[in-house]
């Protein structure tokens, strides 16, 4: 945990046993086992965004607590800032795939088979008063809906997220 306060706010994937955040993945001129090649040192895995690290460092926190280890208040604020923040990011990045997915498949698919008066391809203006269909990314209501439908679900997810963090701490 040590190691994860020298490169905070962002965790590493990986750090090194002296607790040092650098260890590119390296291919040296030498023959591996049984004269096996390309011989490497380092981890290429390094430069990776994983997810999964955040809930790996909050699990190793409590299994230290568990054992009688001691957290001060200032690491625990920090290790919770931290998940928090990503979890925010992340609510904001599923923001964005509903956003694009809202605008393109679900108003042009679902919209028009649940809205009796949206129009289709197959009706006329003689069958009544229709609503004309939002079209790719609600591009028919102006060429600013879906900048801020995008914006709007972005903000809104990473709301809900920075609020599911706030909860779960």
């Amino acid at each position: 945990m040590q190691a994860s306060q020298l490169t905070h706010p962002r965790l590493k994937v990986l750090y090194r046993i002296d607790g040092g955040a650098e260890a590119r993945e390296r291919v040296l001129d030498l023959a591996g086992y049984r004269a096996s090649t390309p011989v490497r040192i380092g981890n290429g895995a390094v430069d990776q965004v994983q997810h999964d690290i955040y809930g790996d460092l909050l699990e190793t926190a409590w299994e230290y607590a568990k054992a009688g280890g001691r957290i001060d208040a200032e690491i625990g604020w920090r290790l919770a800032g931290a998940a928090a923040d990503h979890v925010v990011s992340v609510g904001a990045g599923f923001g964005l795939i509903h956003g694009l997915f809202a605008g393109s498949a679900l108003v042009n698919i679902l919209l028009p088979i649940v809205h009796p008066r949206m129009g289709r391809p197959t009706s006329s203006i003689a069958s009544g008063a229709l609503l004309e269909p939002p079209g790719f990314m609600m591009l028919n209501y102006g060429r600013s809906t879906p900048v801020v439908s995008l914006f709007a679900h972005v903000v809104y997810g990473g709301d809900r997220g920075g609020a599911f963090a706030a909860a779960a701490t």
